[in-house]
């Protein structure tokens, strides 16, 4: 990943998040929490979700970059691997802070992009999940947080479409 494949990661970012703040703060309470189906998640929950999965990469890598040795990422007997406190407990938070949060995540992830070298994107540290094992610092940003989020911005336009169609 060369400093414009890293400034291209940021700009996605914070376009995503951008994109999902502006449609979250033009939606009501009813449709931020509703559920499309018992296996889907509310826009609530994906918010949340979100607002906790991309600071937890962006550690990882930090993690992956002072201790290459270590292993990093959740297994897949990890409990938490596909829901959070958070996720499971969307009653209890406040849509605003949820927001607030997804709000410093574009500075927090370009702090720690622009900090990583040629060398810290080409390292291979061992991953609890089998399937990321020997995939670059590269990949996780490409794949865990730029996708990611990605991926959540358009579960969000499922949704509404869902919702629209109720």
């Amino acid at each position: 990943m060369t400093k414009t494949l890293q400034t291209s990661a940021i700009e996605s970012v914070q376009l995503s998040i951008q994109s999902i703040i502006g449609v979250v703060k033009n939606l009501s309470e009813k449709e931020i929490r509703w559920n499309p189906s018992a296996e889907e998640w509310s826009i609530m929950q994906i918010i949340t979700h979100v607002a906790e999965a991309i600071p937890y990469w962006v550690r990882e890598i930090q993690q992956i970059k002072e201790h290459p040795e270590k292993a990093w990422g959740r297994g897949l007997t990890d409990e938490t691997r596909l829901k959070t406190v958070s996720v499971e407990n969307v009653n209890s938070l406040q849509i605003s802070d949820v927001l607030d949060q997804l709000a410093s995540i574009p500075v927090y992830v370009e702090e720690t992009l622009r900090a990583l070298s040629s060398k810290d994107l080409e390292i291979i540290a061992p991953s609890r999940n089998p399937r990321f094992d020997g995939k670059s610092v590269e990949f996780i940003v490409n794949h865990l947080i730029v996708e990611h989020v990605e991926k959540h911005e358009h579960q969000i336009q499922r949704n509404l479409s869902k919702y629209s169609q109720e």
